[in-house]
């Protein structure tokens, strides 16, 4: 995991006069599991949206594997998968038309998409039920067809929004099975999203936590608590020193209907 992946570059974000993204520079190694935290309105979801091409910086810039994301959007967009927080598979169709549909929008080559599809499906454990319409499936279920889905093309790195949020212990412990089996057999950058302390501490090989736009800390879990000075600190007890609040505590109206809507969606 020595090579750089992912290199941030003085990114700056501002819409209105109001700065999302002020002035932040990290690297991401390749094949790491990196994890992004910070309370709503800390930057991260523009973050990650200018590094999937949705937005363009203010200034600076974001490489992914050498590719300019100002300049290069498109061959970007080829090299990387994105798991959004909301849903975004079809529950009318069944797990095997999603990701069919999905493998003629990547433009993966009509003699192979079977053996891709088929090849996804049994390796996220839903070929037997290929032939159900999603709508009859989990929340476990449906955010494995969408890693699946973002998995197709093999991409280089994949970038996930809050993965677990709305599901239970076992689910979430299922779905980061398959995640770090993608990272060990296919050596793909996992970049994620968490409001899950624990979930942070137990998979990512680094963090970031963002405050206020700015890149308050990066480091491992361990490097993060100990500079709190803390005997026995835990990574909240981290949190609460670079960003002087817990994560619970920083949710807005808009966020919290936000998670709750996916928590429904997700039984």
């Amino acid at each position: 995991m020595g090579k750089k992946i992912i290199k941030v570059n003085h990114l700056l974000k501002e819409f209105s006069g109001t700065t999302a993204v002020n002035d932040i520079s990290f690297d991401v190694k390749k094949g790491e599991v990196f994890a992004f935290l910070g309370p709503n309105g800390a930057g991260k979801s523009t973050t990650i949206k200018i590094l999937i091409t949705l937005l363009n910086p203010s200034r600076g810039d974001g490489l992914v594997d050498g590719l300019s994301v100002v300049r290069k959007p498109a061959e970007v967009r080829k090299i990387i998968g994105y798991v959004p927080q909301m849903i975004s598979v079809d529950g009318s169709l069944t797990g095997y038309e999603n990701l069919m549909l999905m493998a003629k929008l990547y433009n993966i080559p009509s003699q192979e998409r079977k053996r891709r599809v088929d090849e996804i499906l049994s390796f996220i454990d839903l070929y037997r039920q290929k032939d159900l319409m999603v709508r009859t499936f989990s929340g476990g279920m449906i955010r494995k067809l969408e890693i699946g889905q973002a998995m197709l093309h093999n991409p280089a790195v994949l970038f996930l929004d809050e993965p677990t949020s709305g599901l239970d212990p076992i689910a979430r412990k299922n779905i980061w099975k398959h995640l770090l089996d993608i990272r060990k057999i296919y050596g793909t950058t996992i970049f994620f999203s968490t409001h899950y302390m624990d979930e942070a501490e137990a998979v990512s090989d680094r963090m970031v936590i963002m405050h206020l736009g700015k890149l308050a800390a990066i480091g491992t879990a361990a490097e993060l608590k100990s500079k709190t000075k803390k005997p026995e600190a835990t990574l909240e007890d981290a949190f609460i020193y670079f960003t002087g609040s817990t994560l619970q505590e920083t949710g807005n109206f808009r966020e919290i209907r936000r998670i709750r809507e996916v928590e429904r969606k997700l039984g």
